[in-house]
């Protein structure tokens, strides 16, 4: 049987300093592997000092595109910002746009590329990339950005794609719910794994929270560990060590101390090492 792997990982890192903070102790104490950067996040430079004392945590960079500041001035890419200069925060209508208007996808491909410099600036090594909404799923963002991983020196790229009997014998709930995503998306999900393996990087072959964003507490997140499949899976979630008060905070819905508390809780670490699963990052497996 091939052993199960599995990369936890946090997005948001540099959001706020409550997110910072939950990714430094769900490392030090807890199950956490990796962490994604939102290089244009209020928190950032506080995330990059953290990251620089955590060599062991895999760093990768969290795309933004949709409901976030972006890198460059807000006059170079007026078709993907509202009149705030933040990114617009409606993903269809910036997903048709983008597909049937050459100007922005010139945009995109420029903000792309500075958030990617951004991220080199911090000098730290780049263990993937992914994106914030998981808007790369957006087939022309997917196909710009992975070549660009790579130039930047990507050692993996998130596949968001969740297998239906795994989660629903993780969850036992919404079960056509989960199987009309992964029908819509598996071939799709297919073509992006390959994409990036043709680029010669690592994509996970699973992914589990999709489905439970926000709310990855820890029965959650024990359920996903129990019923991991082979091979290399990835569990994500958006912690927080404790509320705050910053502007544009995460949906109402999310319960990010929640989460935390699930990345520390030892039962969760007693059940990984039950399972003899593998903690690792894009990294390690592209070594």
């Amino acid at each position: 049987m091939r052993e199960v792997r599995l990369i936890v990982t946090a997005d948001d890192f540099g959001r706020s300093e409550a997110v910072n903070e939950a990714v430094e102790r769900g490392h030090r104490h807890g199950v956490l592997t990796a962490a994604s950067l939102m290089v244009t996040g209020a928190a950032a430079a506080d995330a990059v000092e953290r990251a620089r004392r955590l060599p062991g945590l895999g760093v990768g960079l969290h795309v933004a595109l949709v409901d976030a500041l972006p890198a460059l001035p807000p006059e170079r890419i007026p078709g993907l910002v509202e009149a705030d200069g933040r990114f617009t925060s409606r993903l269809v209508s910036l997903g048709a746009r983008i597909y049937l208007s050459r100007a922005v996808r010139a945009q995109v491909a420029a903000e792309l590329r500075a958030q990617f410099e951004l991220y080199r600036a911090t000098g730290l090594p780049l263990d993937h990339v992914d994106s914030h909404h998981h808007y790369h799923l957006h087939p022309t963002v997917f196909e710009m950005l992975v070549p660009l991983a790579r130039e930047y020196g990507a050692k993996g790229v998130r596949v968001p794609f969740e297998p239906p009997l795994a989660s629903w014998r993780a969850r036992r709930e919404r079960p056509l719910a989960r199987l009309a995503a992964a029908a819509f998306h598996w071939r799709r999900a297919a073509r992006m794994r390959a994409l990036v393996r043709r680029h010669g990087m690592v994509a996970n072959q699973a992914m589990f929270g999709l489905h439970d964003s926000g709310g990855m507490d820890t029965s959650r997140l024990a359920a996903y560990v129990a019923a991991l499949p082979p091979g290399l899976n990835e569990a994500y979630c958006h912690p927080g060590a404790y509320a705050w008060p910053e502007a544009h905070p995460m949906p109402a819905s999310y319960r990010p101390v929640a989460e935390f508390q699930a990345l520390i809780d030892p039962t969760v670490a007693a059940l990984v090492e039950r399972r003899d699963i593998q903690l690792t990052t894009f990294s390690r497996e592209a070594a």
